[in-house]
C-alpha cells in the first residue's frame, strides 16, 4: 500500500513546484475587488465571483464536475430582518425594550415577510440535552409556544474542567445546535445571549452577519421554525433578567453547574419581526480531475473553499463593500492554485479530484450541505474532503493547524508530508471558538465523510514581530469589516507551502488503497458523534 503512495509522489511535488503566488496574487487581488461587491450570495458579484472561478478551472484543464456542469445550483430564501422590528419584554414590575443591532440582531426562520410571537419567557441555560453527558437543559419544561433564551457555548462546572471535553468546543457549544434544539421543541422564538468569550467573537461580528439579510435552505412543508432567531448582548441581557429578579453573572454562573435545570420567567417577550423575502439562486462550482485507477476512478478526494462573502451594506459616506479578501479570496486562490497543478499531473492519482467553490458559507455552510446533500461523487465514495478557509498573507510560517486530522487513518501520511517540508504541526490555539463546526468541511463531517481544514499557523519564519502585529491587527478590526481589502504588499510564499502540503496529503487520500476512515476507537469512543463528525 505505501510502494503505491511513494510512486505517485514523484510526479506530483514535481507539479508541486510549479505552484505560482503570483497567480494567486492575481486571484485574490481580482476576487476581493469593488467589482465583484463583497461577493454576496446571489447577488451579481456573487455570480461574478462563480463564473471567474469556473473560467480559471476550465483554463486549468478540469472538467465539469457536476452532472456535466460547471455549477451546482444552490436555491435558498434570502430573509432580511428590516429596522422596524420590535422587541420587548414586559413585566408587573417593567418593561425593557431591546433596541435593533444594539442589543438584539436576528431572523425569522418561518420565511415569511410579518411574524409576531407573543409568549412566556423560558431560561433554558445552555440549551442542550446531552445525555451521553447526562446532561438536560430541558428536563421537565414545556417549551412549545414559549420564548426561549439560552446562553452560548457549554457549561462548564468549576469542578470539572474537562466536562464536554474542556476548554475544546463540541458541536453542542455551537449557536445552529442550539436554535435547532429550540425549534424541534417547539419554541415561538429563541434568544441567544452573547458574550464576547463564549461565542469567540465579538458583538460586531454578530451586528455585520446577523443584521443583513440571511439565505436560509428553503423549509420543507410542516418542518417546526422559530419565529425570530437571534442574539442579545449581555448587558441587555442583565436587564431581561433584572425583570426576574436575578443578576446576569448570577444566572451564568448557575447555569454552568452540574443538575442545573431550566425554569420559567417572571416576563413575557412579544416581538413583531417583518422581513424583506426573496428567493435565491446561488452557485457552488464544481470541477473535476479524473482519477486513472481501474477500481478507484469511481471514488473521490474533494478539495473545498467557500468563494461568498457579505456582500455590500453601505453607511452614509463610507464603504459598506465586505470585500473578503483574507475571508475567503485566499482559500479560493489556494483551491484554483491546487486544481492548476492537479490538472497539470502528467499521470493521474489514482482517485477523482472535485474542486468545490461553495456557495453561501457565511450563512450557514449553505452551499457544502447542498453539495452533501446531492454530491458529484457519492459520499459513500468520499474518502477525504480537504478546506481552505482564511489565510493571511504574510509570509511563510513553521506551523500548521489541522484539527481533527490526527482523528484519521490518514494522520501517519500527513506527519510524514509535513515532515517533508520541515513543519510541524500546532493544536487548535482556540478550541473554546469550535472553528471545526465554523467552515464548509463541518457538511462533510457531519454526513460521515472525513473532513478537516488545512490552516497556516503563526510561527513566522521571517521578521516574526511585525507579521505577528499585522495578523492580530486583523483578527481585531479587519475581520467580516469593510477592511478586509486586497493589500498589495503582501507576501504569498505562506500560501505556495500551503498549496503544496495540500496537494500531497490530497495525493496520499487519493492513491492510499484502503481510503481514509475516521479512528476506528474515535468512532467507537462516540468522540466524533458528539462533535458531530460521524452520522
Amino acid at each position: 500500500m505505501r510502494l503505491l503512495w511513494v510512486a505517485g509522489v514523484v510526479p506530483l511535488v514535481l507539479a508541486a513546484q510549479d505552484v505560482s503566488g503570483v497567480r494567486m496574487r492575481a486571484d485574490v487581488e481580482f476576487l476581493s475587488s469593488d467589482l465583484l461587491e463583497g461577493r454576496g450570495t446571489g447577488t451579481r458579484g456573487g455570480a461574478l465571483a462563480e463564473s471567474y472561478i469556473a473560467s480559471q478551472m476550465q483554463k486549468a484543464g478540469l472538467k465539469p464536475g457536476w452532472r456535466g456542469a460547471w455549477f451546482q445550483p444552490v436555491a435558498l430564501v434570502g430573509v432580511e430582518t428590516l429596522p422596524a422590528v420590535t422587541i420587548r419584554a414586559t413585566s408587573p414590575g417593567g418593561e425593557v425594550a431591546l433596541a435593533w443591532l444594539t442589543d438584539v440582531a436576528g431572523h425569522t426562520q418561518r420565511q415569511q415577510a410579518e411574524v409576531e410571537f407573543d409568549a412566556e419567557a423560558l431560561f433554558v441555560g445552555h440549551g442542550i440535552t446531552a445525555p451521553e453527558y447526562g446532561w438536560d437543559d430541558w428536563r421537565g419544561l414545556e417549551a412549545k409556544g414559549k420564548v426561549c433564551v439560552m446562553l452560548a457555548n457549554e457549561p462548564q462546572p468549576a469542578t470539572d474542567a474537562k466536562f464536554f471535553e474542556g476548554p475544546a468546543l463540541t458541536y453542542y457549544g455551537r449557536w445552529t445546535y442550539k436554535f435547532e434544539q429550540a425549534a424541534r421543541k417547539g419554541c415561538a422564538a429563541a434568544l441567544l445571549v452573547h458574550t464576547d468569550a463564549s461565542a469567540g467573537y465579538g458583538w460586531t461580528v454578530v451586528r455585520n452577519s446577523w443584521g443583513r439579510e440571511e439565505a436560509q435552505s428553503k423549509l420543507a412543508e410542516g418542518a417546526q421554525a422559530l419565529a425570530f432567531a437571534g442574539w442579545v448582548t449581555r448587558d441587555a441581557a442583565g436587564r431581561l433578567f433584572e425583570l426576574d429578579g436575578r443578576g446576569v453573572a448570577q444566572v451564568i454562573a448557575t447555569a454552568g453547574n452540574r443538575g442545573f435545570r431550566g425554569y420559567p420567567m417572571r416576563f413575557r417577550m412579544k416581538g413583531r419581526v417583518p422581513s424583506r423575502i426573496r428567493q435565491i439562486s446561488a452557485r457552488n462550482v464544481v470541477g473535476m480531475v479524473e482519477g486513472s485507477g481501474a477500481a478507484l476512478a469511481g471514488q473521490a478526494v474533494v478539495f473545498s473553499a467557500h468563494a461568498d462573502h457579505l456582500g455590500v451594506d453601505a453607511p452614509a459616506g463610507g464603504d459598506g463593500i465586505f470585500n473578503g479578501a483574507v475571508d475567503n479570496a485566499t482559500g479560493v486562490a489556494v483551491l484554483l492554485e491546487m486544481a492548476r497543478a492537479w490538472a497539470a499531473i502528467p499521470r493521474k492519482p489514482a482517485r477523482t479530484a472535485i474542486f468545490l467553490a461553495t456557495a453561501a458559507e457565511e450563512a450557514g455552510l449553505k452551499g457544502a450541505e447542498a453539495y452533501v446533500a446531492q454530491p458529484a461523487v457519492p459520499l459513500a465514495q468520499t474518502v477525504l474532503n480537504l478546506n481552505f478557509d482564511s489565510y493571511f498573507p504574510a509570509g511563510r510560517v513553521k506551523d500548521v493547524i489541522l484539527d481533527r486530522a490526527e482523528r484519521t487513518t490518514l494522520w501517519p501520511h500527513i506527519e510524514r508530508v509535513v515532515a517533508r517540508y520541515g513543519m510541524v504541526v500546532k493544536p487548535e490555539p482556540r478550541p473554546g471558538a469550535g472553528s471545526f463546526f465554523r467552515s464548509d468541511h463541518f457538511a462533510f463531517a457531519k454526513a460521515g465523510v472525513p473532513a478537516f481544514s488545512v490552516k497556516l499557523g503563526t510561527e513566522f519564519l521571517a521578521d516574526a514581530e511585525s507579521r505577528s502585529a499585522l495578523l492580530r491587527e486583523y483578527g481585531a478590526k479587519r475581520y467580516h469589516q469593510p477592511g478586509d481589502e486586497f493589500d498589495p504588499q503582501w507576501d504569498f510564499s505562506g500560501l505556495e507551502d500551503l498549496a503544496r502540503l495540500g496537494i500531497e496529503i490530497g495525493l496520499a487520500a487519493a492513491n492510499n488503497p484502503p481510503g481514509v476512515k475516521w479512528a476506528p476507537q474515535e468512532t467507537a469512543s462516540g468522540r466524533q458523534r458528539k462533535s458531530g463528525s460521524v452520522k
